[in-house]
């Protein structure tokens, strides 16, 4: 049993994660998307993502059942994630909208009192960090507790391992206690905070009393405070999830934690995290953090590589092959190619606008898009007519629903589906086809234990997404 966890044990000590996943991380597209976002990808890991990897180490410290703020896209992939490194139990809090750190964390405050009293700790940590030193991790949160358990606001400042512009910083004072809070520095002053010992960097995590953390909000930015009250206030149960109202949270500002309480409070204390961490915001900080090889590359996937030297080049679906070339990031996915300077890796974010302005998709999904109840990949699309592989896990169930402008041929591949088309109700079995045409209400389902595969041609004058008229749906989209 480790240290900690005896710790805890002893002072009776219960701890609740709380795990902000509301970002989308569009400096690292085309791999982050708006409906499968950083965090929930394996960029530093072959196995598990982001968002697991902050969850597995809180699971390690024997906690309470966590919480999970997120947004309403990426709810059932979250789910979905958390389920299958065991976490059966936990609240998954849906943002409305994002409004910043301040408001997510009121919420999980509220939640974290109404679930588990306000005998609790909240452990606060963003889902797209990198923690591999657990034995300093949990070093840091044992200090953390004993002040925390004093009513402090505890913030984690990570001891700086070279002079960076990229994050915050903290000038941190005795006992704990934090003098400054510094917004990114240039380069120059960077190099000053680093000579000086008497900074770190602002790590965004956190450890504090659900109550201690809304009585200072409301001390010092009442009117969020009261926007989260009433919107939680209204808020209601779908499933495993907890939906906030939507028209009462929108109302609420959105600001940082930072801004919004502890920069402003006087219970603001810091305790150094002196390992291993990393924020993985952009292309350039992954290369940072990635293994390299002999010429000082990052090569993930199917990559050749001539020599290139200094290079992050990354592969999802073919070959890359890179000859004499320096300093770039070279990322290719099934639907796009991105290629820049490495030093360049904050304007990923200019392309993505742009891609959002031309009325394109590539912003939002890859070409495999993730349902609750399975996947689809498009495969072929025209004017009048787009080609979908469909994977339906077993014993799962697409909503019953109807089309205005296109109709469809579903032919089964492998597998079983029960197809509802109007009043009949038919099982197709592999190479067995159907058909259903515009306006016709239908449904398809997987009976069976095996996941069932099938081609699906549309075809009509939109085949938009937005096309589909729901008439009931197991998943209460």
């Amino acid at each position: 049993m480790s240290g900690l966890v005896c710790y805890w044990r002893c002072f009776f000590v219960k701890i609740v994660p709380v795990i902000l996943s509301g970002g989308v991380g569009s400096r690292l597209w085309p791999l982050s998307r708006e409906f499968f976002a950083k965090q929930c990808l394996p960029l530093t890991d072959k196995e598990y993502s982001l968002l697991q990897q902050t969850m597995l180490r809180t699971l390690a410290l024997d906690v309470a059942a966590p919480i999970v703020v997120c947004n309403e896209d990426h709810r059932f992939l979250i789910a979905q994630q958390l389920h299958s490194i065991g976490v059966k139990k936990s609240t998954i809090l849906l943002e409305p909208n994002g409004r910043n750190t301040a408001p997510a964390i009121a919420l999980a405050a509220l939640e974290s009192i109404r679930s588990q009293s306000d005998d609790t700790l909240m452990l606060v940590l963003p889902a797209d960090h990198v923690i591999r030193d657990i034995a300093a991790f949990e070093a840091s949160i044992k200090q953390a507790v004993e002040l925390a358990n004093d009513n402090a606001l505890v913030t984690f400042g990570v001891k700086p391992t070279r002079p960076e512009t990229g994050y915050g910083h903290i000038r941190a004072g005795e006992n704990f206690s934090v003098l400054e809070f510094v917004e990114k520095p240039d380069l120059e002053k960077a190099q000053a905070y680093l000579d000086s010992g008497d900074y770190l960097w602002n790590s965004g995590m956190f450890l504090f009393r659900p109550k201690a953390f809304l009585d200072e909000l409301s001390v010092h930015r009442d009117d969020i405070f009261q926007a989260v009250h009433n919107a939680y206030q209204q808020r209601s149960e779908d499933l495993d999830f907890v939906r906030i109202d939507a028209d009462l949270f929108a109302q609420c500002p959105a600001e940082s934690i930072d801004f919004a309480v502890m920069e402003p409070t006087k219970k603001a204390k810091v305790v150094p995290y002196a390992g291993d961490w990393s924020d993985i915001g952009a292309w350039d900080t992954l290369y940072d953090y990635a293994d390299k090889d002999a010429d000082n590359n990052v090569l993930l996937g199917d990559v050749m590589s001539e020599g290139s030297s200094n290079c992050f080049i990354r592969s999802e679906s073919r070959l890359i092959a890179a000859v004499g070339v320096q300093d770039l990031v070279i990322v290719e996915t099934a639907d796009a190619v991105l290629v820049m300077d490495k030093n360049n890796a904050q304007d990923v974010k200019k392309i993505v606008k742009r891609i959002k302005a031309e009325g394109r998709e590539e912003h939002m999904y890859h070409t495999i898009v993730h349902r609750p109840w399975g996947t689809y990949q498009v495969v072929d699309a025209g004017e009048r007519h787009k080609v979908k592989r469909i994977v339906v896990k077993p014993s799962e169930k697409l909503s019953v629903q109807m089309h205005h402008h296109r109709a469809e041929h579903w032919v089964v591949v492998s597998g079983t589906a029960k197809v509802q088309i109007g009043d009949r109700e038919i099982l197709l079995t592999e190479n067995e086809s159907t058909y259903i045409p515009v306006g016709v209400i239908h449904a398809l389902e997987n009976p069976g234990k095996v996941p069932l595969e099938l081609i699906e041609v549309q075809s009509g004058s939109y085949l938009g997404e937005d096309d589909i008229v729901r008439f009931s749906d197991w998943y209460g989209r």
